[in-house]
């Protein structure tokens, strides 16, 4: 695995300029780790962390112990502004690898754009709120939250599960095989019934976002790997428990809420093992500003109820923007979503490298 860890560095060291995707490379740490994980189970894979402090996570650890080479820090968002869809590398703001007048999503939003370029085939993240499935959808890679409570969560609300950003949901396999204990795979039987909500009831989602997503699901279903069931996911809007939960302050108007959500979608998975949605109700925004919609409005949900839910690119707006569609499945069934997101990617066809991995100037 040297000459793929010294490709991953050359390439970073090409591309990050521009894209800044990185806060740290640790080229020599790099390089002297290599020859002794090469006889472990990963055999040197370069993988990127989330943010300065990421090479200390649970996840960050597991997967230096399988043989995992850790090349650098990945941007997240810097001070000054509440809002998280954003990244501040050591050149400078990050971009979006698709478009660079876009954000790449956040907070995540290295990691995304790391794997993207194709500086590295994995990476990790941690998603409170949506901050490894929005910059996946927005930066066309796979993201992957798992359950809550399945891994330590950096955050003391729980809201934040650890996951994982991946050039394709085969090679996320590489992380839950190693992070997890007595991971076994799962692989889906076809057709996966599923329902699909294209807003969850109250989601203001643009007219491109629901086209594209509606047709991503078509084609699932003409290439025999998803069957629609009758009916919808209709939730109530969780922004305010969200922060309820998130400031330490609920109340039992927003306990009552997340209690019904909670019921609405133990009901939905009994009947049903997938539920599909976009992941975010916009294409990536300027790096102005989201604007009033947030784009956490399709995924909070589910770190509030804990289900695992992932990102699956789904296709790319008029301008050029991926968009991703999100696959949510029952608490603590990790292992079986990733085998449907394997099948599910292998339908849909794999999204290409960013213009900017292919040779392309971003």
């Amino acid at each position: 695995m040297t000459a793929a860890l010294e490709a991953s560095l050359a390439r970073i060291g090409r591309l990050d300029p521009e894209l800044c995707a990185f806060t740290e490379v640790w080229h020599e740490e790099a390089r002297a780790r290599v020859e002794a994980a090469s006889r472990l189970p990963l055999a040197g894979l370069p993988f990127a962390v989330k943010g300065r402090t990421g090479i200390r996570s649970y996840a960050a650890r597991r997967l230096v112990a399988a043989g995992g080479v850790p090349v650098g820090a990945t941007s997240v968002p810097g001070p000054g502004t509440p809002w998280q869809t954003w990244g501040q590398g050591a050149h400078g703001r990050t971009v979006n690898p698709w478009r660079p007048d876009r954000t790449p999503g956040g907070s995540s939003a290295g990691s995304a754009v790391a794997v993207a370029a194709g500086m590295v085939d994995l990476a990790t993240g941690n998603d409170g709120a949506g901050s490894v499935r929005i910059p996946a959808a927005w930066c066309g890679v796979f993201g992957l939250k798992t359950t809550a409570g399945l891994l330590p969560s950096p955050d003391r609300t729980g809201l934040a599960s650890p996951g994982v950003l991946a050039s394709s949901a085969d090679r996320a396999e590489a992380y839950l095989r190693h992070v997890t204990d007595g991971y076994a795979p799962q692989p889906a039987r076809l057709p996966v019934p599923a329902v699909y909500s294209p807003d969850l009831g109250f989601a203001p989602v643009t007219q491109e976002i629901a086209d594209l997503t509606r047709r991503a699901v078509g084609r699932l279903v003409s290439a025999g790997a998803v069957r629609l069931v009758p009916g919808s996911c209709e939730l109530l809007d969780p922004a305010e428990a969200w922060f309820a939960v998130r400031g330490g302050s609920p109340t039992p108007s927003t306990e009552r809420l997340r209690a019904a959500n909670d019921r609405t979608l133990d009901a939905l998975f009994a009947r049903t093992p997938l539920l599909l949605t976009p992941v975010a109700p916009t294409p990536p925004h300027g790096h102005e500003g989201p604007g009033d919609v947030y784009s956490t409005a399709l995924t909070w949900a589910f770190n509030l109820s804990g289900h695992p839910a992932a990102s699956l690119p789904a296709g790319f707006t008029a301008d050029g923007c991926p968009a991703g569609l999100q696959l949510v499945t029952g608490r603590g069934t990790d292992a079986a979503l990733l085998g449907i997101a394997r099948a599910l990617e292998r339908a849909l066809g794999r999204t290409p490298l960013s213009r900017s991995a292919s040779g392309s100037p971003p």
